[in-house]
């Protein structure tokens, strides 16, 4: 057993989550949207996407990463979904009311399937995968099998840890908040994600030529 490349993969995989969580990005842009309306615990349900997203990615990312990325069909389609997906997010953000002070805070559903999917929809998670993580991972379990299962549980440890933790502060600071204040951090949350639906729908415009 190579204990060095276990460790030196599971630092990577930290360094990367935590980047990764920190990086703005339409999951981020979702935990802080559901941390304003519904409070930390409909905000740390988002964060945890990528149990349900990147572990399966990860695994197929592994057998399949060479592959996806000679398929720009593939990722165009994802990259137009995404894309309009993120639009109908970021137009909801412009339509959320102020919750009353007086009736405490509002209660949310579906925060984590709204995170999921918004993970599910993002071509980045994808791109990184199958183009740097699946070949990382696939080239160190020829040296060591349990390498890339260091890697693949401390980068989505690190990555959850890190946007539970913005969700907690955003949460924290919420209920000091003027209607105003929160209109605006609710705005904001909409121009990023009509900013990345933006950034997705040029990536699809870029695939086009090669997709078709």
């Amino acid at each position: 057993m190579q204990f060095d490349l276990i460790m030196g993969l599971a630092a990577a995989g930290i360094a990367l989550g935590i980047m990764e969580g920190i990086r703005p990005g339409p999951l981020l842009t979702m935990v802080i949207r559901e941390t304003l309306t519904g409070g930390w615990s409909a905000g740390a349900r988002a964060a945890a996407a990528p149990i349900f997203t990147d572990g399966p990615l990860i695994v197929v990312s592994v057998l399949l990463s060479g592959w996806v990325a000679k398929q720009p069909t593939l990722l165009f389609m994802i990259s137009v979904l995404g894309a309009g997906f993120l639009v109908w997010f970021g137009v909801d953000c412009f339509r959320i009311e102020p919750p009353d002070p007086d009736i405490g805070q509002q209660e949310v559903t579906g925060s984590f399937r709204r995170g999921v999917i918004t993970n599910l929809l993002n071509p980045n998670v994808y791109v990184f995968w199958f183009l740097i993580g699946g070949p990382l991972m696939a080239s160190a379990a020829d040296e060591e099998p349990l390498a890339p299962v260091a890697y693949a549980l401390s980068f989505l440890i690190s990555i959850i840890i890190v946007k539970m933790s913005i969700a907690y502060f955003f949460d924290r600071t919420r209920g000091s908040l003027s209607p105003k204040a929160y209109r605006v951090a609710l705005g904001i949350c909409g121009f990023g994600m009509l900013a990345f639906a933006s950034g997705f729908a040029y990536q699809a415009y870029e695939l086009l030529p090669e997709a078709f």
